[in-house]
């Protein structure tokens, strides 16, 4: 797994990249089938805007964004979006498994067990 941070219009501290490296990682703990988080600061204007691109494996990338004053809170806002996004994608795959059976699907009756009653 791959963490890429870059910076457009500034330079990052390295105590500033570190901060947002953790972040990054920390979402390998929530799902752990990512490939690649490319993490994108802006520092252009007064408000400063944070991307991050997740790339999880079989699927094609999941982005959010963030934007605030304050850069920390910039990179808060969109790790929070982006797990959140994850957490959608997590259940997404493992509900497929708790469909319906295909023997309920073809109408097949249920045997009951005894003492469920």
């Amino acid at each position: 797994m791959q963490i890429k941070i870059s910076a457009r219009h500034g330079h990052l501290a390295e105590a500033t990249q570190q901060f947002i490296h953790d972040k990054a990682e920390k979402l390998l703990h929530l799902f752990d089938r990512i490939t690649l988080i490319e993490v994108t600061v802006d520092l252009q204007n007064e408000l400063k805007k944070v991307e991050f691109k997740v790339l999880p494996e079989h699927k094609h990338e999941i982005v959010a964004t963030g934007e605030a004053k304050d850069l920390l809170a910039a990179v808060d806002t969109a790790e929070h979006k982006i797990e959140m996004q994850l957490r959608r994608f997590k259940e997404k795959l493992q509900d497929h498994r708790r469909d319906q059976s295909a023997s309920q699907v073809a109408g097949v009756p249920q045997t009951e067990e005894p003492g469920e009653e």
